[in-house]
Protein backbone atom coordinates (compact mmCIF):
# COMPACT_ATOMS: atom_id res chain seq x y z
CA UNK A 1 0.00 0.00 0.00
CA UNK A 2 1.26 3.48 -0.87
CA UNK A 3 0.16 6.03 1.69
CA UNK A 4 -0.60 9.63 0.81
CA UNK A 5 1.96 12.00 2.33
CA UNK A 6 3.41 15.50 2.33
CA UNK A 7 6.99 16.41 3.14
CA UNK A 8 8.62 19.57 4.45
CA UNK A 9 12.19 20.73 5.00
CA UNK A 10 15.55 18.98 4.93
CA UNK A 11 17.55 17.07 7.50
CA UNK A 12 17.08 13.90 9.54
CA UNK A 13 13.79 12.15 8.80
CA UNK A 14 10.86 12.81 11.15
CA UNK A 15 7.57 11.00 10.48
CA UNK A 16 4.30 12.06 12.11
CA UNK A 17 1.15 9.93 12.34
CA UNK A 18 -2.31 11.34 13.14
CA UNK A 19 -5.07 9.83 15.27
CA UNK A 20 -8.50 8.32 14.64
CA UNK A 21 -10.68 10.28 12.16
CA UNK A 22 -7.72 12.59 11.47
CA UNK A 23 -5.43 13.21 8.53
CA UNK A 24 -2.02 14.65 7.76
CA UNK A 25 -3.64 18.07 7.37
CA UNK A 26 -4.03 18.23 11.17
CA UNK A 27 -0.24 18.52 11.48
CA UNK A 28 0.81 20.89 8.68
CA UNK A 29 1.44 23.92 10.91
CA UNK A 30 3.55 21.79 13.27
CA UNK A 31 5.47 20.28 10.36
CA UNK A 32 6.44 23.69 8.97
CA UNK A 33 8.08 24.58 12.29
CA UNK A 34 9.76 21.20 12.80
CA UNK A 35 11.02 21.37 9.20
CA UNK A 36 13.60 23.94 10.29
CA UNK A 37 15.74 21.03 11.47
CA UNK A 38 14.20 17.92 9.89
CA UNK A 39 12.79 16.37 6.77
CA UNK A 40 9.24 16.04 8.07
CA UNK A 41 6.87 13.50 6.55
CA UNK A 42 3.15 13.68 7.31
CA UNK A 43 1.22 10.53 6.45
CA UNK A 44 -2.45 9.77 5.93
CA UNK A 45 -2.87 6.35 7.50
CA UNK A 46 -4.91 3.72 5.68
CA UNK A 47 -8.65 4.40 5.68
CA UNK A 48 -7.96 8.07 6.42
CA UNK A 49 -7.41 11.20 4.35
CA UNK A 50 -6.33 10.48 0.78
CA UNK A 51 -4.72 7.11 1.51
CA UNK A 52 -6.28 3.90 0.17
CA UNK A 53 -9.28 2.32 1.85
CA UNK A 54 -8.90 -1.30 2.84
CA UNK A 55 -10.89 -3.77 5.01
CA UNK A 56 -7.74 -4.75 6.92
CA UNK A 57 -7.22 -2.28 9.74
CA UNK A 58 -5.27 -2.99 12.91
CA UNK A 59 -1.97 -1.99 14.49
CA UNK A 60 0.27 -4.65 12.95
CA UNK A 61 -1.10 -3.75 9.51
CA UNK A 62 -0.61 -0.01 10.01
CA UNK A 63 2.91 -0.61 11.34
CA UNK A 64 3.63 -2.58 8.17
CA UNK A 65 2.31 0.36 6.14
CA UNK A 66 4.84 2.60 7.88
CA UNK A 67 7.62 0.10 7.22
CA UNK A 68 6.69 -0.01 3.53
CA UNK A 69 6.54 3.79 3.35
CA UNK A 70 10.04 4.13 4.76
CA UNK A 71 11.35 1.55 2.28
CA UNK A 72 9.61 3.33 -0.60
CA UNK A 73 11.16 6.66 0.40
CA UNK A 74 14.61 5.21 1.09
CA UNK A 75 14.44 6.12 4.78
CA UNK A 76 16.41 3.62 6.83
CA UNK A 77 15.90 5.27 10.23
CA UNK A 78 13.61 8.05 11.44
CA UNK A 79 12.34 9.90 14.46
CA UNK A 80 8.66 9.12 14.96
CA UNK A 81 5.77 11.07 16.47
CA UNK A 82 2.33 9.53 16.85
CA UNK A 83 -0.80 10.90 18.49
CA UNK A 84 -3.58 8.71 19.92
CA UNK A 85 -4.17 5.90 17.39
CA UNK A 86 -1.01 7.07 15.63
CA UNK A 87 0.79 6.74 18.95
CA UNK A 88 -0.07 3.08 19.12
CA UNK A 89 1.09 2.63 15.52
CA UNK A 90 4.51 4.13 16.19
CA UNK A 91 4.81 2.06 19.38
CA UNK A 92 3.93 -1.10 17.45
CA UNK A 93 6.46 -0.15 14.77
CA UNK A 94 9.24 0.57 17.28
CA UNK A 95 8.67 -2.77 18.99
CA UNK A 96 8.69 -4.69 15.70
CA UNK A 97 11.44 -2.73 13.89
CA UNK A 98 13.60 -1.12 16.60
CA UNK A 99 16.58 -0.59 14.30
CA UNK A 100 14.46 1.66 12.06
CA UNK A 101 13.64 4.11 14.89
CA UNK A 102 15.99 6.78 16.18
CA UNK A 103 13.80 8.56 18.73
CA UNK A 104 10.16 7.91 19.57
CA UNK A 105 7.54 10.43 20.76
CA UNK A 106 4.10 9.20 21.81
CA UNK A 107 1.42 11.83 22.34
CA UNK A 108 -1.27 10.93 24.90
CA UNK A 109 -1.46 7.19 24.35
CA UNK A 110 -0.36 4.06 26.21
CA UNK A 111 0.17 0.54 24.82
CA UNK A 112 -2.80 -0.75 26.84
CA UNK A 113 -6.37 -1.65 25.97
CA UNK A 114 -9.05 1.01 26.34
CA UNK A 115 -12.79 0.75 26.97
CA UNK A 116 -15.05 1.94 24.14
CA UNK A 117 -15.23 5.72 24.31
CA UNK A 118 -16.15 6.80 20.78
CA UNK A 119 -19.54 5.07 20.70
CA UNK A 120 -21.57 8.29 20.69
CA UNK A 121 -19.38 9.76 17.95
CA UNK A 122 -19.62 6.60 15.84
CA UNK A 123 -23.39 6.37 16.16
CA UNK A 124 -23.82 10.06 15.40
CA UNK A 125 -21.71 9.84 12.24
CA UNK A 126 -23.64 6.73 11.25
CA UNK A 127 -26.94 8.61 11.60
CA UNK A 128 -25.95 11.41 9.20
CA UNK A 129 -27.52 11.04 5.74
CA UNK A 130 -24.78 12.60 3.64
CA UNK A 131 -26.91 12.49 0.50
CA UNK A 132 -29.42 14.89 2.01
CA UNK A 133 -26.87 17.55 3.00
CA UNK A 134 -26.62 20.82 1.11
CA UNK A 135 -23.99 22.58 3.22
CA UNK A 136 -21.38 22.05 5.91
CA UNK A 137 -23.62 24.05 8.22
CA UNK A 138 -26.29 21.37 7.81
CA UNK A 139 -23.68 18.70 8.50
CA UNK A 140 -22.67 20.45 11.72
CA UNK A 141 -26.31 20.69 12.78
CA UNK A 142 -26.78 16.94 12.26
CA UNK A 143 -23.62 16.13 14.21
CA UNK A 144 -24.75 18.48 17.00
CA UNK A 145 -27.76 16.22 17.60
CA UNK A 146 -25.40 13.70 19.20
CA UNK A 147 -22.13 15.60 19.82
CA UNK A 148 -22.28 18.65 22.09
CA UNK A 149 -18.61 19.67 21.89
CA UNK A 150 -18.05 22.18 19.08
CA UNK A 151 -14.32 21.35 18.93
CA UNK A 152 -15.08 17.66 18.29
CA UNK A 153 -17.57 18.52 15.55
CA UNK A 154 -15.09 20.89 13.92
CA UNK A 155 -12.44 18.18 14.00
CA UNK A 156 -14.80 15.66 12.38
CA UNK A 157 -15.93 18.17 9.75
CA UNK A 158 -12.33 18.43 8.56
CA UNK A 159 -12.87 14.86 7.36
CA UNK A 160 -15.90 15.83 5.25
CA UNK A 161 -15.34 16.50 1.56
CA UNK A 162 -17.01 16.11 -1.82
CA UNK A 163 -16.85 13.02 -4.02
CA UNK A 164 -16.68 12.91 -7.82
CA UNK A 165 -20.44 13.45 -7.98
CA UNK A 166 -19.98 16.62 -5.88
CA UNK A 167 -21.89 15.02 -3.00
CA UNK A 168 -20.68 15.17 0.58
CA UNK A 169 -18.60 12.16 1.63
CA UNK A 170 -16.35 11.29 4.54
CA UNK A 171 -12.67 11.19 3.70
CA UNK A 172 -12.17 8.43 6.26
CA UNK A 173 -13.48 4.93 5.56
CA UNK A 174 -16.34 5.00 8.03
CA UNK A 175 -17.77 1.49 7.34
CA UNK A 176 -14.44 -0.17 8.15
CA UNK A 177 -13.77 2.13 11.12
CA UNK A 178 -17.22 1.36 12.52
CA UNK A 179 -16.84 -2.41 12.05
CA UNK A 180 -13.26 -2.75 13.25
CA UNK A 181 -13.25 -0.07 15.94
CA UNK A 182 -12.75 -2.70 18.71
CA UNK A 183 -9.37 -3.60 17.15
CA UNK A 184 -8.18 -0.02 17.75
CA UNK A 185 -8.97 -0.33 21.45
CA UNK A 186 -6.79 -3.41 21.97
CA UNK A 187 -3.44 -3.44 23.73
CA UNK A 188 -0.28 -4.07 21.74
CA UNK A 189 0.44 -7.79 21.49
CA UNK A 190 4.22 -7.52 21.04
CA UNK A 191 6.62 -9.21 23.47
CA UNK A 192 9.72 -7.28 22.35
CA UNK A 193 10.95 -3.96 23.72
CA UNK A 194 12.32 -0.74 22.27
CA UNK A 195 15.25 0.55 24.32
CA UNK A 196 15.89 3.73 22.35
CA UNK A 197 15.10 7.28 23.53
CA UNK A 198 11.35 7.58 24.07
CA UNK A 199 9.15 10.45 25.22
CA UNK A 200 5.57 10.08 26.41
CA UNK A 201 3.78 13.44 26.38
CA UNK A 202 0.38 13.33 28.01
CA UNK A 203 -2.37 15.74 28.92
CA UNK A 204 -3.05 16.38 32.60
CA UNK A 205 -6.75 16.80 31.84
CA UNK A 206 -6.83 13.64 29.72
CA UNK A 207 -7.32 10.12 31.02
CA UNK A 208 -5.51 8.29 28.21
CA UNK A 209 -2.22 8.14 30.15
CA UNK A 210 -1.86 8.24 33.93
CA UNK A 211 1.08 7.64 36.28
CA UNK A 212 -0.41 4.20 36.99
CA UNK A 213 0.53 3.27 33.39
CA UNK A 214 4.22 4.12 33.76
CA UNK A 215 5.35 0.74 35.07
CA UNK A 216 3.76 -1.18 32.21
CA UNK A 217 5.09 1.31 29.66
CA UNK A 218 8.63 0.99 31.01
CA UNK A 219 8.51 -2.78 30.49
CA UNK A 220 8.26 -2.20 26.73
CA UNK A 221 10.07 1.15 26.56
CA UNK A 222 12.73 1.05 29.33
CA UNK A 223 14.23 4.44 28.38
CA UNK A 224 10.87 6.23 28.43
CA UNK A 225 10.58 9.74 29.83
CA UNK A 226 7.20 11.13 30.88
CA UNK A 227 6.08 14.76 30.63
CA UNK A 228 2.66 15.90 31.74
CA UNK A 229 1.11 18.96 30.11
CA UNK A 230 -1.01 20.32 32.97
CA UNK A 231 -4.60 21.23 32.22
CA UNK A 232 -4.39 19.96 28.64
CA UNK A 233 -6.72 17.34 27.19
CA UNK A 234 -6.27 14.57 24.64
CA UNK A 235 -5.60 16.84 21.64
CA UNK A 236 -2.59 18.33 23.36
CA UNK A 237 -0.80 19.31 20.13
CA UNK A 238 -3.85 21.35 19.05
CA UNK A 239 -4.73 22.79 22.46
CA UNK A 240 -1.19 23.86 23.38
CA UNK A 241 0.87 23.80 20.16
CA UNK A 242 3.64 26.07 21.43
CA UNK A 243 4.28 24.02 24.58
CA UNK A 244 3.95 20.78 22.63
CA UNK A 245 6.53 21.87 20.05
CA UNK A 246 8.89 23.09 22.78
CA UNK A 247 8.84 19.65 24.42
CA UNK A 248 9.28 17.91 21.06
CA UNK A 249 12.07 20.22 19.95
CA UNK A 250 14.00 19.79 23.18
CA UNK A 251 13.73 16.01 23.04
CA UNK A 252 14.72 15.77 19.36
CA UNK A 253 17.69 18.09 19.94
Amino acid sequence: MRLNFKSFGQGPALIILHGLFGSLDNWVSHARILAENHSVYLLDQRNHGKSPHDPEWDYPTMAEDLHDFMDQQGIFQADLIGHSMGGKVVMQFALEYPSRVNRLIVADMAPKSYPPHHTQILETIRSVDLGSLNSRKEADAKLAEGIDELSVRQFLLKGLGRNEEKQFAWKFNFPVIYERYPKILENLEVDDEFDGPTLFLYGGASHYVTPEDFEDILEKFPQAEFIEMPGIGHWLHAQAPKAFLEHVGKFLA
